[in-house]
């Protein structure tokens, strides 16, 4: 297995006390830090930890389950990519977990490399939500920059109104438009429309908006 090259964080929620360290020890030799959870329960205060790049659940922990707290995760709006691991799997519980959007369904006893190959994929989903969640801060930055008439001109051209559409939905004139168009692309720093439309398909993206 070779060696992966940023220092990322795992969170390894398994009550077996050997497997979270053996895991421990495996992924250290990798450049991972891992931090183990004995329950669901102790995991729970950190469902959203921005810190986490992966997140491998076991099925059978006490109180709560692991299912139930993939489950939880989703609906919290937890962006962790998830492997769920168990000793007592069953395709029913499988097809669940895939179809919620996990990363992968293992069984034990598992194969190292299966697991590394999974966490890699999972580390490449959450590179790629750290990516768009860079690119949306700074599209809202951006926005930020613009005035109200402005924001109002760039929410109509996003969805495709014409100049003469606009202004008879703000009650301006075309010429008026075109000023605000222009400040709308400067301020933006956006080469066309359809660059500007793809900004705004990113904040869309975010939970709450």
């Amino acid at each position: 297995m070779s060696t992966l090259s940023a220092p990322l964080t795992v969170a390894v929620i398994d009550d077996d006390d050997g497997l979270r360290d053996a895991l421990a020890t495996m992924f250290d030799a990798l450049g991972f830090s891992v931090v183990g959870f004995a329950s669901a329960e102790a995991f729970q205060p950190r469902l959203d930890d921005p810190t986490f790049a992966c997140a491998l659940i076991d099925v059978r922990l006490p109180g709560i389950d692991g299912m139930a707290l993939f489950r939880l995760m989703r609906d919290s709006g937890s962006r962790i990519p998830v492997i769920i691991l168990t000793g007592h799997g069953d395709i029913p519980m499988a097809v669940e977990a895939l179809k919620a959007g996990a990363i992968d369904f293992i069984e034990k006893p598992f194969d190292p490399d299966r697991l590394l190959d999974s966490v890699r994929e999972a580390l490449e989903r959450d590179s790629e939500v750290r990516q768009d969640q860079a690119v949306a801060e700074r599209v809202r930055l951006l926005i930020g920059r613009l005035t109200p008439r402005e924001q109002e001109v760039m929410d109509l051209m996003v969805v495709g109104h014409s100049n003469k559409a606009i202004a008879s939905r703000l009650g301006i004139s075309p010429r008026t438009v075109e000023v605000h168009r222009a400040r709308v692309m400067e301020k933006m720093a956006a080469r066309s429309l359809a660059e500007l439309v793809r900004m705004c398909l990113h904040i869309q993206k975010e939970p709450g908006t």
